[in-house]
């Protein structure tokens, strides 16, 4: 309020005083007197200030159309003036306008649109390196690939959109087909951006597809010193690497070598079982049976598993039944209830022909979380405790109705493998095999045989007499009892 106050009576003292002035001048007598080319002139004081205000004016208005040509001349000559930086940024709007318009079209799927925009962007902005990367995208989304592939060229030839070139260019080889150029582009593409992660992983798997585990091993210490990876990934996927590389040592006979990249694989990372089945198989080449249980006892601790136990058996392969029950106790003791120890228990019960221990070995598996291998041991124990067929028969026709029971499965697209392996044979993901039941089974089985048990055969000897009216016996059982006659038999086969 007081500053309105100030401002407003700050305005009345100015035109006060020019008020002022102006009577002021009006009434002093005097002033100029203009001689000119025979003519004469006296203004007034008043006038004369006017005159001398119109003066200065007019002086001004002939320096800027002094300033005005200058600057056409200067334009016309080619140099930078104000009236081409006009024109320059007239140009640049329209650019950015179109490069806009193209970015637009491009996120709308619209190539070949995206590439009008992009020409016409480069037509009137001098920055290649935004507008040949819209055209190399642009042209890739419209299927000209020969377009694409020149303006990535032209990428890489600029130090700054070097790295933008060579992986473009990769792709494309990628797309095409072309593995080892595309390998080769990779590895320069990660030589010039150590820190991209995407390349790394791209880079990582395609030396693992190539089965260059050497190669890998070196990216993968690259990406963790770059902090791209955590440590405990990065042992567990080395050692993979590692298993991968002494695999391969393996097939070229150098079976020193072999072990020794076993045991180093088994060392990087213990609960990778093909790893530790290679460094226990390695030990008792070397006569080492005690570091071979070591390694199996340590995997079966983290993860039971069938090769773990058929290497643990190789240690003494001509030990007695009796025998081997004794020593498998170091394994059977860690992961008791695990289903995996349940089965190995009934297995070797079973090779002791002590079927009514197989039984209590096996325990209430069948019931409450069955699968192929664990009913299949229970129609042995059946048939080792002298149940009749049709017991046997039942607990295999069940069989095909539960689920088939862990696998190597890949956690990224579930396709079942039947060994492990470092790349996925189907999506060539890259260390992403786990032993595991299936999401679903891999066999998709008529809704039928979920009565094959009541078709083929009883589970428990009580219902026999039930099954008989629905039961057919086949033509072995009949020809056993003897007790077949001809017109049965005609029944029998008009009845199938």
């Amino acid at each position: 309020m007081l500053w309105s106050l100030i401002k407003i009576v700050f305005f009345f003292c100015i035109v006060g005083a020019l008020a002022w002035g102006a009577n002021f001048l009006l009434q002093a007598e005097g002033g100029l007197q203009i001689r000119a080319m025979g003519v004469e002139l006296n203004p007034g004081p008043l006038e004369s200030i006017l005159l001398l205000v119109l003066l200065v004016f007019l002086v001004w208005v002939f320096l800027k159309v002094l300033s005005l040509l200058a600057a056409v001349w200067k334009f016309l000559n080619g140099d930078e003036t104000a009236l081409s930086r006009y024109f320059d940024r007239n140009r640049e709007r329209k650019g950015f306008d179109a490069l806009s318009q193209g970015l637009m079209a491009l996120a709308n799927g619209e190539g070949n649109v995206a590439m009008a925009k992009a020409a016409k962007a480069d037509k009137y902005l001098n920055k290649p390196a935004l507008t040949n990367l819209l055209t190399a995208q642009a042209a890739e989304m419209a299927g000209d690939t020969r377009k694409a592939e020149e303006t990535y060229r032209k990428l890489v030839e600029n130090e700054q959109t070097r790295f933008v070139g060579v992986r473009g260019i990769m792709k494309q080889k990628l797309a095409e087909g072309d593995t080892e150029t595309a390998i080769q582009l990779a590895e320069k593409a990660f030589a010039l951006k150590p820190k991209h992660e995407e390349t790394g992983d791209l880079l990582l798997r395609l030396q693992a597809e190539k089965e260059d585990w050497t190669g890998a091993r070196k990216t993968l210490s690259t990406k963790l010193r770059n902090g791209q990876l955590p440590r405990d990934v990065h042992k567990r996927r080395d050692a993979v690497l590692a298993l991968s590389e002494a695999k391969d040592v393996v097939a070229d006979g150098s079976s020193i070598e072999a072990r020794e990249t076993a045991i180093e694989a088994n060392r990087l990372s213990p609960d990778l079982v093909p790893a530790a089945v290679m460094a226990a198989n390695g030990y008792i080449e070397q006569d080492k049976p005690r570091y071979a249980t070591r390694v199996l006892k340590k995997a079966w601790e983290v993860q039971p598993h069938p090769d773990l136990a058929a290497t643990f058996a190789a240690i003494a392969p001509d030990e007695t039944p009796t025998e081997r029950i004794k020593r498998f106790k170091v394994l059977t003791k860690l992961n008791a209830d695990h289903p995996e120890t349940k089965m190995l228990l009934s297995e070797l019960h079973i090779a002791n022909e002590d079927f009514p221990e197989a039984r209590r070995a096996l325990g209430d598996l069948v019931e409450v979380d069955p699968d192929a291998r664990s009913v299949t041991l229970m129609a042995v124990i059946e048939r080792g405790e002298g149940a009749s067929d049709t017991v046997v028969k039942g607990w295999l026709a069940r069989a095909l109705a539960v689920p088939r029971g862990p696998q190597w499965i890949c956690d990224n697209c579930q396709h079942i493998h039947a060994e492990w392996k470092p790349v996925c044979e189907n999506c060539s993901s890259f260390d992403t095999l786990a032993w595991k039941r299936p999401p679903v089974s891999e066999v998709a089985m008529p809704a039928g045989v979920q009565m094959l048990p009541l078709i083929v055969g009883a589970l428990e000897d009580n219902t026999e007499t039930v099954v008989k009216d629905v039961v057919i016996e086949d033509a072995e059982i009949i020809e056993a009892e003897g007790a077949t006659s001809s017109k049965k038999s005609e029944g029998d086969e008009a009845a199938k």
